[in-house]
């Protein structure tokens, strides 16, 4: 099964739950337009995390969904944490870098109040835009 988009998201502000949208503009060197979270002069321009992840949240019990945990983009059927920094992934006409794997966490966010954990600091991961375009939901993830 080849891996593949299952939500895409975006939020006005930092450090808030995001919502999910059925296709993005991502904009070369800056991110999703409309995102809190893009920018030139920045190495992490688009989160990414895995829909197993968000499910072992939601086996706890935790009733989460799609940009709960400030992701850009939930995929599904790839091993982001095996990625090596410098890997470069194709999503619809866009192509990615990662550039980051977790994060610190400096202090409890909006989304650790409202879900009682946040994995994105353990298992997100973040790049940055080399080419952009449109990238929609159900679009093929493709490790170059």
């Amino acid at each position: 099964m080849p891996a593949k988009v299952v939500s895409i998201n975006i939020s006005k502000n930092k450090g808030t739950t995001k919502t999910s949208i059925e296709e993005a503009t991502v904009i070369e060197n800056y991110g999703i337009l409309g995102d809190a979270h893009a920018g030139s002069h920045w190495h992490r321009q688009i989160s990414l995390l895995s829909n197993e992840s968000i499910k072992k949240m939601k086996d706890m019990g935790l009733d989460v969904h799609y940009g709960d945990f400030a992701e850009n983009i939930t995929t599904e059927g790839i091993d982001l944490l095996s990625l090596p920094l410098g890997s470069k992934l194709k999503i619809g006409e866009v192509i990615l870098e990662v550039t980051q794997h977790g994060k610190k966490c400096h202090s409890k966010c909006e989304i650790f109040k409202v879900v009682g954990d946040c994995i994105m600091p353990k298992e997100g991961i973040f790049a940055r835009v080399l080419k952009g375009g449109k990238i929609k939901v159900g679009d093929e993830i493709v490790l170059l």
